[in-house]
C-alpha cells in the first residue's frame, strides 16, 4: 500500500488531530510534515473551516496541495486561488435553519459561503466559534443572507442541547434534505446531502495528478468518520472518540497534544522503506 512515498497523500483533520487544545500545531508535527514532504510525500488538511479562517494556517504549513474545506462541501486550491469542487446546500436550507432557530432560539448560528461567514444569531457559544476561527463575519438576519452557495450552516449551543436539536431536525424531516453532523461537543452542522470529508476525499481522487495515489487520513471526531472509511488507510489519535477508533486501521499511541500526526508520518515513512529520521 505504501510502496512509493511519492504516491502517498496524507489528509489530516485539524481540531483534535493536527491542532492541540491550544489550537496550535506542535513543533514535533511541523517537523514531521516537513520531513514527509521533503521525502516526496504529499500533505494536506480536511477541515470544517472556511477559506478565510484557514488562511492563518497556510503560512505555518506551507501547503502546496488543495485543501478539503467546509467539512467536505468544497475543495480549494490556495496556490491558484480557485475552487476546484463545491457542493452547496439545497435552497430549502434557509427555511430549515429558520425553523430550527425558532424551535431553539438560544442556539447560535452562522451560514458559510465561499466568500465569507454570515452570523445570524450571535450567542456566547457562537462568539466562541467566531473567536476559534479568528475571522470577522458579517452579522445579518437569516432572511438577508445571499441566496445560493450555502456550503454549510453551523449551530453553536450547549453540549446537552445538541441532542434536542438533532431530534427536532429528524422529526421535521430535514435529514432527508441535508446531512447533520456533530463537529465538536458544542457545534452541530447542516451539510449538503451526501457531503462529508469522505465524499470530498472521493472527489479529491479525481483531481488532476492524483492518479495512482494512496490516500491516508487521520481524524478524531464524528465528522471524520467517512474520511477514515474512504481512505486507503485510516488512522486516529489516542484522544479520538470510540466510533473513530473502531473504524480506523491504526489507533495511534499519541494524542493531538504530543504529536499524533508525527507518529503516523513516521509509520508511513517506515512502510515506504525510507529512513525514519
Amino acid at each position: 500500500m505504501f510502496e512509493d512515498i511519492n504516491k502517498v497523500m496524507l489528509l489530516s483533520d485539524m481540531d483534535g488531530t493536527l491542532l492541540n487544545s491550544k489550537k496550535q500545531i506542535t513543533e514535533k508535527d511541523k517537523a514531521a510534515i516537513k520531513r514527509f514532504t521533503d521525502l516526496g510525500g504529499k500533505f494536506t488538511v480536511a477541515t470544517g473551516r472556511t477559506i478565510q479562517s484557514f488562511t492563518q494556517f497556510m503560512a505555518v504549513l506551507s501547503l502546496e496541495s488543495p485543501v478539503i474545506m467546509y467539512n467536505g462541501a468544497a475543495i480549494y486550491d490556495y496556490s491558484a486561488e480557485e475552487l476546484l469542487f463545491t457542493h452547496p446546500l439545497l435552497p430549502e436550507a434557509r427555511a430549515m435553519a429558520k425553523e430550527l432557530l425558532k424551535a431553539m432560539p438560544g442556539a447560535g448560528g452562522e451560514v458559510l459561503r465561499a466568500e465569507g461567514t454570515y452570523v445570524f444569531n450571535n450567542t456566547d457559544y457562537q462568539k466562541l466559534h467566531t473567536k476559534l476561527c479568528n475571522i470577522v463575519p458579517e452579522y445579518v438576519d437569516l432572511d438577508n443572507i445571499p441566496e445560493g452557495g450555502w456550503l454549510k450552516v453551523l449551530f453553536a449551543l450547549a453540549h446537552e442541547d445538541i441532542a434536542e436539536l438533532e431530534k427536532i431536525a429528524k422529526e421535521k424531516g430535514f435529514m432527508e434534505k441535508a446531512d447533520f453532523v456533530r463537529s465538536s461537543d458544542i457545534f452541530y452542522e447542516m451539510l449538503p446531502k451526501g457531503v462529508s470529508k469522505g465524499s470530498a476525499l472521493a472527489e479529491y481522487r479525481k483531481l488532476k495528478g492524483m492518479e495512482g495515489f494512496t490516500f491516508a487520513a487521520v481524524g478524531d471526531f464524528n465528522n471524520d468518520l467517512e474520511m477514515i472509511e474512504e481512505a486507503d488507510f485510516g488512522a486516529c489519535p489516542s484522544n479520538a472518540v470510540s466510533e473513530i477508533k473502531a473504524a480506523a486501521d491504526l489507533v495511534l499511541e499519541h494524542s493531538c497534544e504530543d504529536g499524533a500526526v508525527a507518529e503516523l508520518i513516521d509509520y508511513i515513512i517506515s512502510r515506504c522503506g525510507k529512513e525514519r529520521f
